[in-house]
């Protein structure tokens, strides 16, 4: 009992130091949703350039894209023109972090965390697509000649529409992509926090070869986002690991997963697989060496001890009514799943969060009015993961010819096409061409 007590507290005490600035960091991602129009990161990430690849981690770092939903999102400018190279930057710098992550990093780990974490994200990203974009041959079948429509749809909005866009992607639809992460990422800190012993990590204690060694084991081959490796980074710090290899955890974690692996292997190829994988790895060290032995290591540890100062504390109103609003739209979020399920009009069982139904489509919100003269066509398309992936998955079948309008379900997977004369195999190309997979339904 007094040991999940040890856990609570500890979990309790990281969010309550993390929700204001959770807060604040997903308004201001809610805002570059509604005002920042995809069509206008396009313009600058083609041609096989260094500039190309430059600005591809310029936009990528303040981007709030997870580690899941950046892969439809950079395999979509693949397609419209995007060079390999300005692709394999955006992947690199945009998952390591975004304006919640670093306003959360600051708020755990202080403002020399907060300010190195994005240098490194956007050096790395830079290396690894200057690397792709001279040392690899372009391909020219990866590339769509003719999706200038992807973009061209999107509608018209006044600015009160807008500002209701931006809280609905901030505090809705970001939460429920990251919403999981951050609460298993928390739990593993309070766990690390409270269960492992000090003397566990003795071996790796100031020992920044080590300590690298074990967070790459653990990063790289698991799922975490940004934000979510906040608070098992800083319990690593707790338990003995170094700050060069917290920041290890920070920018491995995130950037590096099994589902990334496949996705570039599969789209991009082996050759550039490497190097992404070398850029990311090599960079991370690099950076955590540099911290561990060229900075103050006060500069990283002062504010680790405030911090853990904090998670015993007291906590203001302030911060107990930013900590109930990021626990309500938790509960939000929990409550549109259970909702969808029990909304769903299909006879057929769910397994895994998917809807088995393909002579149908789940009569949820998303059910939509169709012209009599349209074809209605409905596909099951598996590997999204959040909200990210269900719009590039959108935007990416309105390109086929004949589609006239798209909606994708997240939850069950189903993807409802309207449309003449639609191509089924163009449009599991399409989806395919983003790293998903598409099942036609027999006829």
């Amino acid at each position: 009992m007094e040991s999940v007590l040890n856990i609570l507290q500890a979990v309790v005490g990281i969010v309550n130091e993390m929700s204001p600035y959770l807060l604040l960091g997903f308004l201001l991602a809610g805002i570059m949703h509604a005002f920042i129009p995809d069509g206008w990161y396009m313009r600058f990430l083609s041609g096989n350039t260094v500039r190309s690849v430059v600005n591809a981690a310029i936009f990528g770092v303040p981007l709030p894209l997870c580690s899941c939903g950046v892969i439809p999102t950079a395999m979509s400018l693949r397609r419209e023109g995007a060079s390999k190279g300005a692709v394999v930057s955006f992947l690199i710098a945009t998952p390591q972090t975004g304006v919640d992550s670093i306003f959360a990093t600051y708020s755990l780990m202080g403002l020399p965390f907060a300010v190195v974490r994005p240098i490194a994200a956007l050096f790395t990203a830079i290396i690894g697509g200057t690397f792709v974009n001279f040392g690899g041959e372009e391909t020219e079948d990866t590339v769509s000649t003719d999706s200038s429509r992807v973009y061209s749809e999107q509608p018209h909005l006044s600015f009160a529409d807008r500002c209701l866009e931006a809280l609905k992607f901030g505090f809705i639809e970001m939460m429920e992509d990251i919403g999981k992460w951050l609460v298993v990422g928390l739990i593993v800190a309070g766990l690390i926090t409270a269960l492992v012993p000090d003397e566990f990590f003795a071996i790796f204690k100031d020992n920044t070869s080590l300590s690298m060694l074990l967070v790459l084991a653990i990063s790289v081959p698991m799922y975490i986002c940004a934000t979510g490796s906040i608070p098992i980074a800083v319990a690593l710090m707790m338990k003995g690991l170094t700050p060069g290899a917290a920041l290890v955890m920070l920018m491995a974690g995130p950037a590096c997963n099994v589902a990334s692996i496949l996705v570039i292997n599969k789209v991009l190829g082996k050759k550039t697989l490497l190097l992404y994988l070398a850029a990311i790895i090599g960079g991370s060290v690099l950076f955590g060496f540099g911290i561990d032995h060229l900075l103050p290591r006060e500069w990283f540890i002062e504010h680790l001890s405030n911090t853990l100062a904090c998670c015993h504390d007291v906590a203001g109103w302030f911060e107990w009514l930013c900590t109930g609003i990021l626990v309500l739209l938790l509960l939000n979020v929990l409550r549109m799943r259970l909702q969808h399920k029990s909304a769903c009009g299909c006879e057929h069982h769910h397994e895994g969060g998917h809807c088995h139904c393909h002579d149908h489509v789940c009569e949820t919100e998303n059910k939509h009015e169709v012209t009599s003269v349209a074809e209605i066509r409905t596909y099951t398309i598996k590997g999204m993961s959040c909200n990210h992936c269900r719009t590039n998955t959108e935007k990416v079948i309105r390109t086929v010819k004949g589609v006239e309008s798209v909606k994708v379900d997240l939850q069950s997977g189903i993807a409802t096409v309207t449309g003449s004369d639609i191509d089924d195999a163009a449009v599991k190309e399409a989806v395919e061409s983003i790293g998903f997979s598409l099942e036609i339904p027999s006829k």
